[in-house]
C-alpha cells in the first residue's frame, strides 16, 4: 500500500482510485497531482487494485481487494472520504439512470461537466464505516477524457479544502443548485433520513 499524507490534524481527508480493473489509467495521476490542503490532512491512496474487476457494490470487494481502504479508514476515520473511479462512455446512460436504485441498488449519478459524475459511495463502507456527518463521494470520470480529468482535479481541489459536509454542500449549492438538490434527495431517500 503506498499511502501519501500532506498536512497533519483534522479534517482528515481520505483520497482513492485505482479501485479496481484498470481504472489507475484514469484516475491515479489526478490525485497525485494535487497540491497540499490549506489546513488539516490529506491522505491519498493512488492504487488500491490493478487486478480484476469486481464492484464496490460487492459485498466481497471491501473484505477482499478494498480491505486496504477499510484498514486505512479505521486507523485515520476520516472526516471526508471520496472515491474516483472511471467509466466507459457506453455505460453512462446506466450509471446517471432513474432506474439505477432498482436495477442495482443505488441511486443513479448526477452529472456535472466535461463527463464527470458525483454521487455517494457504496453504501457498504458508507454505513458501515463513517458516521452520518462525514462526506463519502464518489467521483466518476470519462476514460480516456482529458478534460473530464483536468475537470475532477478542480472539484478535488475544493473538496481537499472543505473542512466538512456542510462546507461541500453550500459550495455545491452555490455552483450547482440542481444537482446539489438531487444528490440531498437521493441520500435522504436511500439511507431514510
Amino acid at each position: 500500500m503506498l499511502l501519501k499524507l500532506y498536512g497533519m490534524g483534522r479534517p482528515f481527508r481520505l483520497f482513492v482510485s485505482g479501485l479496481h480493473g484498470s481504472e489507475w489509467r484514469d484516475t491515479s495521476s489526478v490525485l497525485l497531482n494535487l497540491g497540499r490542503p490549506f489546513s488539516g490532512t490529506l491522505a491519498i491512496l493512488p492504487v488500491v487494485s490493478r487486478g480484476k474487476y469486481i464492484s464496490t457494490l460487492d459485498r466481497d470487494y471491501y473484505s477482499g481487494i478494498g480491505k486496504t481502504i477499510v484498514d486505512v479508514v479505521e486507523e485515520y476515520k476520516p472526516d471526508i472520504y471520496v472515491e474516483l473511479h472511471s467509466y466507459s462512455k457506453g455505460n453512462f446512460c446506466k450509471l446517471v439512470s432513474k432506474d439505477r436504485v432498482n436495477n442495482v441498488g443505488v441511486p443513479g449519478f448526477s452529472t456535472l461537466e466535461n463527463g464527470v459524475l458525483m454521487g455517494s459511495v457504496s453504501p457498504l463502507i458508507r454505513r458501515e464505516h463513517f458516521p452520518v456527518e462525514a462526506l463519502c463521494l464518489t467521483f466518476e470520470v470519462e476514460k480516456n477524457n482529458h478534460q473530464s480529468q483536468r475537470f475532477v482535479s478542480g472539484m478535488l481541489d475544493v473538496v481537499k479544502d472543505c473542512n466538512s459536509r456542510d462546507e461541500f454542500i453550500e459550495y455545491m449549492m452555490e455552483h450547482y443548485p440542481e444537482v446539489a438538490k438531487k444528490a440531498i434527495e437521493d441520500y435522504k431517500k436511500f439511507y431514510g433520513l
